[in-house]
C-alpha cells in the first residue's frame, strides 16, 4: 500500500510534463497555421487587385514576399506596397 502513493505523483508528474510539452509545441504550429492563412489570402487578394487595379493601371507583383507581407499586414501592408511601388 506504501507504494502506490509515489506512483500514483509519479503518473500525475508525468502527466503534467506531456501536457506542457505538448502546449509548448501546439502555439508555434498555430502561429504558423495562422501565418500560411494569412499569405494564401493575401495571394488572393493580390490577384484580385491586380485583376480589377489592371482597369485603372494599378498591379503589384503576383509573388509569395507580396503576400506574406500582406498576410502578415493586412491592409496596411497592401497599402505600404502600393506606397513604395507608385510613390517612391
Amino acid at each position: 500500500m506504501e507504494t502506490i502513493l509515489p506512483t500514483i505523483l509519479m503518473a500525475a508528474a508525468g502527466i503534467f510534463i506531456l501536457w506542457l510539452i505538448i502546449k509548448l509545441f501546439l502555439t508555434p504550429i498555430k502561429w504558423i497555421f495562422k501565418l500560411l492563412i494569412n499569405t494564401a489570402i493575401g495571394f488572393v487578394g493580390l490577384w484580385v487587385l491586380n485583376y480589377f487595379g489592371a482597369f485603372f493601371g494599378i498591379s503589384l507583383g503576383l509573388n509569395w514576399i507580396n503576400a506574406l507581407i500582406i498576410g502578415v499586414l493586412g491592409f496596411p501592408g497592401l497599402v505600404l506596397l502600393l506606397a513604395l511601388k507608385y510613390l517612391i
